[in-house]
């Protein structure tokens, strides 16, 4: 006998899963963004430079390319929720590793293995919103993608003043910052637990594994999928990385630089809780679309009005955080079960942070051709389009591994 999905039964299981999820979401982004701002005190305290130490986030974009496609089958032998409760395990070792005191391998290390959590977390969690909340997908795609860029915003803006609190005889240092960054995991692991007992999901018989694998990275809509949610991790960690320099190279006061970031991300979680709204009857064929299309206004607005140039981050940011939310949603909506799903999950998700990880180098070695800008944002623009192309092919109602008549 299985368990009933009605989407309907059962109100105060659901209202503790949709509190277990967004626990979740808290976490995966937190323990990342709070680098940043600590890699002068790193450096500092480690011997090092904080050119050596920027290597450090290009780590978890590469752990999640490599670990991504490893997620299914995982989920498959094991279950998705006892998966994810082992990421959350491992992400919890991995923070409390990279902070502990000792040689720079700690720091490495840990990175390492946080990288790896998150990418089999992240993989999980669109399966299992499908699975769990299949009536409310682009709902709980928007609260979660919402929620994990503000709790990133935050994790970012809390570290440098968390470093500088008093602490015996001197300051709690770079290490108690970044384990502070994991602080709701604790709480995020018991929740999951409680919730697993309420609802386990079924396990795949130990067995010979049938040939082939599922098929997905031979489907024509997973590469489509994929290469969506590439190009739009490209248009967000490319502006991340180098929106700031733009704006300091155009006049503008380092201090006003980081707050165009700033506006640049809030604006990401308007735009994730907005999608929801839009993702509505004719209008759900042609977001994926518009969404792009809205960016390369910004862009536009960027390179040629610089002055407004905060002003032009805020439709840019929106359509980001709308893109990554459409995105995940894309992945639970076009296939048919969770299995396919956590499939086209780690599938797409592999190939899109490979993407993520070239495009700020690929704008960079642009950049550094003559040291202007023109090039740079020209290849944003190329990103943009090609983002466009794929959501027209995307927005149809298909679904991965159905049979081709």
């Amino acid at each position: 006998m299985t368990m009933s999905t009605d989407p309907g039964q059962d109100p105060a299981r659901r209202v503790g899963l949709l509190i277990a999820v967004l626990l979740v979401a808290a976490n995966m982004r937190s323990t990342l963004t709070g680098v940043g701002p600590l890699l002068e005190q790193m450096a500092g305290d480690l011997g090092t430079t904080v050119v050596a130490l920027g290597a450090l986030a290009s780590i978890p974009l590469l752990a999640w390319a490599i670990v991504s496609p490893v997620a299914h089958d995982l989920s498959q032998r094991f279950g998705a929720s006892r998966v994810l409760l082992w990421s959350l395990l491992a992400l919890t070792a991995g923070t409390v590793w990279r902070s502990l005191p000792g040689t720079e391998a700690n720091l490495w290390l840990g990175t390492v293995l946080t990288g790896a959590a998150l990418a089999i977390a992240n993989v999980l969690m669109p399966a299992i919103i499908k699975r769990d909340f299949p009536d409310r997908v682009p709902l709980l795609m928007g609260l979660y993608t919402a929620l994990f860029a503000a709790s990133g915003a935050v994790a970012s803006g809390i570290v440098v003043p968390i470093s500088l609190l008093p602490l015996g005889d001197g300051q709690a240092g770079w290490r108690i910052a970044l384990l502070a960054t994991g602080a709701v995991l604790p709480i995020a692991i018991v929740v999951w637990i409680l919730t697993m007992g309420r609802r386990p999901d079924p396990v795949r018989p130990a067995g010979p594994r049938p040939r082939g694998g599922t098929g997905i990275w031979r489907d024509p809509l997973a590469w489509q999928v994929a290469a969506y949610t590439g190009l739009q991790s490209a248009l967000f960690y490319i502006l991340l990385t180098w929106l700031a320099p733009y704006a300091t190279a155009n006049g503008r006061d380092a201090v006003v630089a980081g707050i165009d970031v700033a506006v640049y991300q809030f604006a990401g979680i308007a735009g994730s809780l907005a999608l929801p709204l839009i993702l509505r009857g004719r209008m759900r064929r042609w977001v994926p679309a518009a969404l792009p299309v809205i960016a390369l206004v910004a862009v536009a607005g960027m390179v040629f009005s610089v002055d407004l140039l905060t002003l032009w981050t805020l439709p840019a940011g929106f359509a980001s955080g709308a893109s990554l939310s459409m995105a995940l949603t894309l992945i639970a909506q076009r296939a048919r079960d969770m299995s396919a799903s956590t499939a086209l999950s780690g599938m797409a998700q592999s190939v899109g942070y490979l993407v993520a990880a070239l495009g700020p180098i690929g704008f960079g070695a642009l950049h550094g051709i003559d040291g202007g800008w023109m090039l740079p944002f020209g290849l944003l623009a190329a990103v943009l389009v090609a983002q466009l192309g794929f959501g027209l092919a995307v927005g149809r109602e298909r679904y991965v591994l159905d049979r081709r008549r």
